[in-house]
């Protein structure tokens, strides 16, 4: 009998009437499909969970509940939660009332948007010149309380950068290797020492500046210290115990602060004369009696620039980011060395490291010149020459002409660069050209 209210009995997928139909039909096949359908089957019991307090794992902590803070305090909080500065249960307190409140929401969003605008991602490393760069900044424009001489800007603004070095270096930067390099009798010479072994040198020279302005030696005065700078140099190195260390930094320093105030009070305004009329020695007398000597506006010049150089050479040793002097004092120490350059010229001469001159020439008179033109920073032109120191030199007897790079002719004239690397640009005589190029080699010592 069949018909919509007639239903089939329900058989389970292996009850027992599918079972006899199978042992009906086919007997031990049926047998194995029982098997695996068994083996398919999940268990009828589960296992037991594995509890997160048996894994050695923290157990999490319980969600915090939000603070109670009514709607003013949570809108003064809007602030701080954009920029992230809120405590944890004030930040779910707010973070709670924005689901519930459209303004607050609408003014979180605003703010956050303003803080993606505000705090944009950058590194948070500073810019390793920053520090040179704000030091010259204020050096070029806080007025000194006492007026300084014109002459000796430089050598303040030189030893005040080098001083900011040795405060970012690290104690065992102080003995890191340094190579001082000049040259001597038209050859490279170089003396190895230490970072501490430079500020030292530099203490021993300028204490010449010092004994002129009648200042303390900082060789003492037990015996008569050498008169040049190498001597000097060598005699404070011999008669440290060890090896100098950054202790040297306090009387280098101390020391040129005092040759700064000396000079300011003694030199009879930014612009007088007074003690700039002084002459420092850099020798001791010669069998005829002459020696090297500076007047004293000439030597401040003189050591600012070799302090710049031994910076640079210090902060190459330690790899420091360092830049040359500023324009208007690089300029000046290039006129400096443009000064010096015909009475060199003339001491070659007598050594026999350079030719004689085509023909003597009065003082006064005109005769053979070279023009030196720097480009870059502190550059300009100057007329040398070259037959006598004190001829007058000028374009309409000019044999030959150089062009160098302003700081590259200052890197030659302390002996860092060879005389035939220096020259960019040559032009007419070249035996003139050599002889001034290696007379600028010749200004620099150690």
């Amino acid at each position: 009998m069949s018909g919509p209210d007639r239903q089939e009995p329900f058989e389970e997928p292996n009850g027992p009437g599918n079972g006899d139909r199978d042992r009906a039909g086919d007997g031990d096949g049926a047998k194995g499909r029982d098997e695996q359908s068994e083996a398919r089957r999940p268990p009828r019991i589960p296992l037991p969970r594995t509890s997160i307090e048996d894994t050695g794992n923290p157990l999490p902590d319980p969600p915090l509940a939000p603070v109670a803070l009514d709607h003013q305090v949570l809108r003064s909080l809007l602030g701080a939660w954009a920029l992230a500065a809120c405590s944890v249960e004030e930040a779910i307190a707010v973070e709670e009332h924005l689901g519930h409140c459209g303004p607050c929401a609408e003014e979180a969003l605003r703010l956050r948007d303003a803080v993606g605008l505000l705090h944009q991602e950058e590194s948070l490393d500073l810019d390793p010149g920053l520090r040179n760069r704000v030091i010259e900044g204020c050096l070029g424009r806080r007025p000194p309380r006492i007026p300084l001489p014109e002459w000796a800007v430089p050598y303040d603004a030189e030893t005040a950068r080098l001083d900011a070095l040795l405060r970012d270096i690290g104690d065992s930067e102080w003995n890191a290797p340094v190579h001082l390099r000049w040259f001597d009798d038209d050859s490279p010479v170089s003396r190895k020492t230490t970072v501490a072994g430079v500020i030292a040198h530099l203490l021993a020279v300028d204490g010449l500046v010092a004994l002129a302005l009648g200042l303390d030696d900082p060789l003492g005065s037990d015996a008569a210290p050498p008169a040049d700078p190498s001597g000097r140099t060598e005699s404070y190195w011999r008669a440290s115990y060890f090896p100098p260390t950054r202790g040297v930094r306090g009387p280098w320093r101390a020391q040129t602060h005092e040759l700064i105030r000396t000079v300011s009070f003694t030199a009879g305004g930014a612009y007088g004369a007074g003690s700039g009329r002084l002459t420092v020695p850099y020798s001791a007398p010669d069998d005829e009696g002459r020696r090297v000597e500076l007047p004293l506006r000439d030597s401040m010049l003189e050591r600012a620039f070799e302090c710049w150089i031994h910076a640079e050479d210090i902060a190459e040793a330690v790899d420091y980011p360092y830049e040359p002097p500023s324009p208007r004092h690089l300029h000046h120490m290039i006129d400096l060395a443009a000064r010096l350059l015909p009475g060199t010229l003339a001491e070659r001469r007598r050594s026999g490291l350079a030719p004689p001159p085509h023909g003597l020439v009065a003082a006064g008179a005109s005769g053979r010149s070279l023009r030196l033109e720097i480009e870059g920073m502190g550059g300009g032109e100057w007329f040398i020459p070259l037959d006598s120191p004190g001829a007058d030199a000028s374009a309409d007897r000019e044999v030959a002409h150089v062009a160098l790079d302003g700081v590259e002719f200052c890197r030659l004239a302390a002996g860092h660069v060879s005389p035939e690397e220096a020259a960019a640009g040559q032009d007419g005589d070249r035996r003139a050209i050599r002889d001034v190029l290696f007379a600028a080699a010749s200004l620099s010592r150690m």
